[in-house]
């Protein structure tokens, strides 16, 4: 029979797809000789097994007994031992760490009666009820399923009552009084007594951490990371540690370098005479981790050497958490740190200078999604005065929004389509949603290792926390700074991550650094540095050309700058626009050849210059520019409008403008149902005389210009809407013969390659014919998913698309990441059968996809040659081409 549990001494790290993150980095430190409280872990099979039938899998309890068995064996006593009890802490621990999941259940094993036995053995009845109330609190919220905003009440009450400032000035009478008050909630909430069997207190504390995986906040968490649904979690269950014992002991989260910044050197906090749930709440306010040198400096020199011995053996940044019981350190868990985007870089190329990690891999440790982040503008604090508060700059950037002091008026107003800042004395997994819903998280308690500084930095959100002198009041909802002034609930501020600094107002925004250096190449110390090495060695792996979507010069010119090798795709109809359109009305409703060849006539030297300054700015590389592709009712008025104006002039007894009467006639003989299906793309060349003509007339004559300048013009012409071969093979007649007039009229040859947009289901199916007449193919993944989809994206994304996410129809939005089952299935035929019939076929995309980084891995699998995005996203598709040339890392997302 498989085994569903394993001995910490049975496990390795490579092992956590079945022990899951915490239990194997457990059994790694196990293995290093690292003083790890024996414990043992309850597989992800346990738990699958259990949520594909509800019930406790066969056999599962006696393993857990037996294991059980050889922890008390270790230690010398027995779970529910009456004189001197063995007490276990119960916690989950997914593949991937997921702040959604259950809350650790600490004290395991207590009872009415062994408490009294805890305080004997210990020498302490204030640690002993101490211990049996944080039982009886977090097995009652996270097992039986107690709100717990009612034990808080119960606590905040009693140290309102005895005048005690936080929870270590309550004596061993409060904390007992404590626990019978908090069994009467368990009784009231839940008509159950707290249980008194330790194993039975085990059992439920597993069976809890397994439902957990189906919990609300863990699929919220889950679909915005992008996490299976069906991984499963693991629980590990481990002899408990006290940091609570006195003076001489506590607990600490440490991190081997900055994960805000990547510097080098010991960051955390220690809280002396506390437990860890202590620390990563942020209930009271912890030292810093150096003052643990002047406090107990022989178990501050252990726990630098087990951090040296951690990060050199992960060879990466470790997030550690351990705790000191009377002068004894013992490590109770690590794991490959969260770090910003701007710590994942700096850290990548520090660790490759000092020989770690080799340059692959320290390019395969960041991503796109982070060097997006590091492109966000920055706060520009030249001209704004003192801030409102100073905090712990925990996670950086610059946001700005509205405060607001809970969970839910956050997920209220980000649906409303409000910027807001939430606000709180500390964070707690109840505020899962808000946080992904806010801009920014604001705390007045905690630091860079709280439960809000840890979330924030692994969804990349701005976060301050531990603002200096900051009362947050979230029943009356605002809190007062230090200079006594209230900040009320809606009240808009602009939140410093990397300063720390909280601000009132909107302050403006400058270019970050990052930015800069994509502008003017001007390299900078620290993460820009960084970021130039990551780019500069992507380009020299990766396989896939990077290009631009631009209609502009100005737009060309940056998209170089960035580095992109070309523009994939250049939109003609973007040039129709302002006052051009009256041209493209007068084309429309020329009555005549030759009223609609002077319409066109009158565009052509516009068209032009467009395409001679486009080319100008990217000479000497590709310039892909698509016939005229959307509807021509786009360049006219809007019918009811029109229709109503005219009735209104008419019943004042005026008369209409004939040129309104005779746009109306035109728009209701043009109108369509459904027009992004209609008269478009290819379907316009074909029955609008002259349009296809006087384009490439304009593109050669620009190539001309170009030429006899002394560049070197690339264009290309791309069909749009194609679904037929026969429709190209008539459109390209046309382009060639205008190719060949320009080149007879001008002495210079005009050789433009003529392609199409693949953006049609029936099209990506026959690409083998129509590559007979397609000399490139270039991917429209936009429309080829909205037509596979059967999809209008303006009409569906706010329809619907949050109720199809919610309920796991796909797991992110087809139109942000390629649906690889179904669009991707058409490209890869594409792909397949346009090769097959010209070997050699260039291919790309062009929709937004091509800077997507998910997408990116899947276009390098697919074959393609280019991928083609908006210029702002083509640093983040060459990183991403590269990393998706690493070994091992093909087909795979950067997940």
């Amino acid at each position: 029979m498989v085994p569903y549990v394993y001995d910490f001494r049975e496990g390795r790290r490579e092992m956590a797809d079945l022990l899951g993150g915490k239990g194997a980095n457990l059994a790694e430190m196990t293995r290093l000789g690292l003083p790890v409280p024996p414990g043992f872990t309850v597989s992800t099979d346990a738990c699958r097994a259990y949520l594909a039938t509800g019930t406790e899998p066969p056999g599962l309890a006696a393993e857990v007994s037996r294991h059980l068995a050889a922890v008390e064996a270790a230690a010398g006593r027995r779970l529910g031992q009456r004189d001197d009890p063995l007490l276990l802490s119960v916690r989950s621990g997914a593949r991937f760490s997921m702040p959604g999941m259950m809350e650790t259940v600490l004290d395991i094993g207590l009872d009415d009666d062994s408490v009294l036995g805890l305080a004997k053995a210990s020498g302490s009845d204030r640690f002993a009820w101490d211990s049996y109330r944080r039982l009886v609190q977090m097995f009652g919220s996270t097992v039986m399923g107690v709100d717990p905003a009612l034990f808080a009440r119960a606590l905040a009450l009693l140290k309102e009552e005895r005048e005690a400032p936080d929870d270590t000035h309550l004596d061993a009478n409060d904390l007992a009084r404590l626990v019978e008050t908090f069994k009467g909630i368990v009784l009231d909430e839940t008509g159950e007594e707290f249980p008194q069997s330790p194993t039975d207190q085990l059992r439920r504390a597993i069976l809890a951490v397994f439902r957990s995986w189906n919990g609300e906040r863990a699929r919220l968490y889950r679909r915005r990371e992008h996490i299976g649904d069906d991984l499963g979690t693991a629980v590990t269950v481990q002899r408990m540690v006290f940091g609570n014992l006195g003076p001489d002991s506590g607990s600490g989260v440490a991190f081997t370098r900055d994960p805000a910044t990547g510097r080098p050197g010991l960051y955390g906090d220690y809280l002396p005479d506390a437990q860890g749930e202590d620390v990563v709440a942020g209930i009271r306010n912890a030292m810093p981790l150096s003052e643990l040198e002047q406090l107990d400096p022989r178990s501050y020199a252990r726990l630098r050497g087990h951090m040296e011995t951690l990060e050199r053996h992960y060879r990466d940044l470790c997030d550690i958490e351990f705790t000191i019981e009377r002068g004894t350190l013992w490590m109770l868990q690590t794991r490959v740190g969260k770090r910003t985007a701007e710590a994942a870089f700096t850290l990548a190329a520090q660790l490759t200078d000092e020989g770690l990690i080799t340059a692959d891999e320290a390019l395969a440790r960041v991503d796109g999604d982070g060097l997006a982040r590091l492109m966000f503008p920055a706060f520009d604090t030249s001209a704004v005065g003192e801030p409102l508060a100073q905090g712990v700059p925990a996670s950086p950037g610059a946001a700005v929004g509205a405060a607001v002091f809970d969970s839910a008026e956050a997920v209220r107003r980000a649906a409303a389509g409000e910027r807001v800042v939430l606000v709180r004395q500390e964070t707690t997994p109840d505020d899962l949603p808000g946080m992904i819903a806010a801009q920014a998280v604001l705390t007045s308690r905690g630091g860079k290792t709280s439960h809000a500084a840890v979330v924030a930095r692994g969804m990349g959100k701005v976060c301050v926390c531990g603002a200096d002198g900051l009362a947050v009041d979230t029943g009356a909802r605002h809190f007062t700074t230090r200079t006594g002034a209230v900040v009320e609930e809606g009240t808009v501020l602009s939140v410093d991550g990397s300063s720390g600094a909280v601000y009132p107002g909107a302050v403006p925004l400058a270019d970050s650094a990052v930015m800069r250096f994509l502008e003017t190449s001007q390299r900078s110390a620290g993460v820009v540095t960084a970021v130039a090495r990551a780019l500069e060695h992507a380009d020299t792996l990766r396989r896939l050309e990077v290009r631009a979507n631009a209609d502009t010069p100005e737009d060309a010119a940056r998209a170089r700058r960035f580095g992109a090798q070309g523009i994939g795709l250049c939109r003609t109809e973007h040039m129709f626009l302002g006052e051009r359109r009256k041209l493209v009305e007068r084309m429309i409703l020329a009555r005549d050849d030759a009223g609609r060849e002077q319409a066109l006539a009158a565009l052509l030297p516009l068209q032009r210059q467009d395409f001679t300054d486009i080319l100008e700015a990217m000479d000497g590389l590709p310039v892909t520019i698509r016939l005229l592709d959307p509807p021509l009712h786009e360049f006219l008025p809007d019918r009811t409008e029109l229709a109503v104006h005219i009735a209104a002039t008419e019943a004042r007894g005026e008369q209409p403008d004939p040129h309104e009467r005779e746009l109306l006639d035109a728009v209701s003989r043009m109108h369509e149902d459904n027009p992004m299906l209609g008269l478009r793309g290819v379907r316009l060349g074909l029955v609008i005389p002259g349009l296809v003509a006087m384009q490439v007339r304009a593109v050669a004559e620009a190539v001309v210009a170009r030429t006899r300048a002394g560049g070197t013009p690339r264009a290309e012409i791309m069909v749009p809407l194609v679904g037929a071969v026969e429709e190209l093979r008539i459109e390209r007649a046309e382009v060639e013969r205008a190719l060949a007039e320009v080149s007879d009229e001008s002495g210079v040859p005009v050789r433009c390659p003529v392609g199409t947009m693949i953006e049609l289901p029936r099209a990506a199916l026959t690409a083998g014919r129509i590559a007979e007449e397609a000399e490139f193919f270039s991917f429209g993944t936009n429309d080829l998913t909205q037509t596979t989809w059967g999809f209008s994206r303006d009409d569906v994304e706010a329809a619907f698309f949050s109720a199809y996410l919610d309920k796991g129809v796909f797991p992110v939005s087809p139109f942000e990441t390629l649906d690889r089952d179904g669009v991707g299935r058409l490209v890869r035929i594409a792909v397949t059968e346009g090769r097959a019939a010209r070997p050699g076929l260039k291919i790309g995309v062009c929709g937004e996809h091509g800077g997507d980084p998910d997408s990116v891995h899947f276009f390098h699998t697919a074959g393609l040659d280019y991928v083609s995005c908006s210029p702002f996203r083509v640093p983040v598709a060459r990183l991403e081409a590269g990393r998706a040339a690493l070994p091992g890392t093909e087909g795979s997302d950067s997940r």
